[in-house]
């Protein structure tokens, strides 16, 4: 599988992460020899016949913290079942809210490096040991301003968006670099069959056969949906003559509220 991009998870649900894994764009990426996956249970390198993994904070509170050393152990393991395999350098990266927001650009960075293969903690409980994070862990990663459970939802977004960005991934290579995010604003609305539905009607362009006045629409209702719904991803953002000009009748048409209001 030279060539591949090798990605590891320490997770306390192996099977989770793994089945889960198999489903669409992932599985058929798997499939297609572009990536590979290995699951290590922290509760296999516990020391004791509980196989324990946590225990109470100190400082006292709620809930249980993962221990940091079944932990490393799992790490350890990753990492040298990676080298044997003749991966280059494995970079390991936390799922945790804790961490810097995930966007498409880090995305699709990580996924470009097919020598570097990636370790995902998925923790669980309170959080993890801090020393192990210091010790072992070289990225933090967020998927969001929200808890979950345990960080294997968030590996598998994770390793989602890496997978689609693996060349091959996609049956429509076009699909990549037209989705949303990839050009830095949220993507245009999409319409199929029927034409009619409901009483509504796909927009009159879409259906004209005007290429250019179809692409100029798709880009405007970009432009609008971002500015309207995620104006923060517009600032320090470079745009083309066009794109400005869309831009500023955009801003005078839907004028947003003042924060606050």
């Amino acid at each position: 599988m030279a060539g591949a991009k090798r990605i590891d998870v320490v997770t306390l649900f192996p099977a989770m992460v793994a089945e889960a894994a198999k489903v669409g764009v992932t599985g058929r990426a798997a499939e297609r020899a572009l990536w590979s996956l290995r699951c290590w249970n922290p509760r296999d390198y516990a020391t004791d016949a509980h196989r324990t993994v946590d225990d109470r904070p100190y400082g006292g509170g709620p809930g249980m913290v993962m221990m940091a050393g079944p932990l490393e152990a799992a790490l350890g393991s990753a990492r040298e079942a990676q080298a044997g395999e003749g991966v280059a350098r494995t970079r390991t990266i936390h799922l945790t809210p804790a961490g810097r927001p995930l966007t498409h650009a880090r995305v699709a960075e990580l996924a470009a490096s097919p020598e570097e293969g990636l370790v995902l903690l998925a923790g669980r409980y309170e959080g993890i040991d801090e020393r192990l994070v210091e010790r072992e862990v070289d990225e933090e990663i967020a998927i969001g301003d929200f808890v979950v459970s345990g960080g294997e939802l968030p590996a598998l977004m994770l390793i989602d968006a890496i997978a689609r960005q693996l060349p091959g991934a996609l049956n429509d290579a076009q699909s990549a670099v037209q989705e949303s995010f990839v050009a830095g604003l949220i993507d245009c609305p999409h319409y199929t069959r029927p034409e009619r539905y409901e009483g509504a009607a796909v927009p009159e362009v879409l259906v004209s056969g005007n290429h250019e006045a179809i692409r100029r629409w798709r880009l405007e209702q970009s432009l609008r949906r971002t500015w309207e719904r995620r104006p923060g991803l517009l600032e320090g953002r470079e745009f083309t003559r066009e794109e400005k000009d869309l831009l500023d009748r955009i801003r005078v048409e839907s004028p947003r509220p003042e924060r606050g209001t």
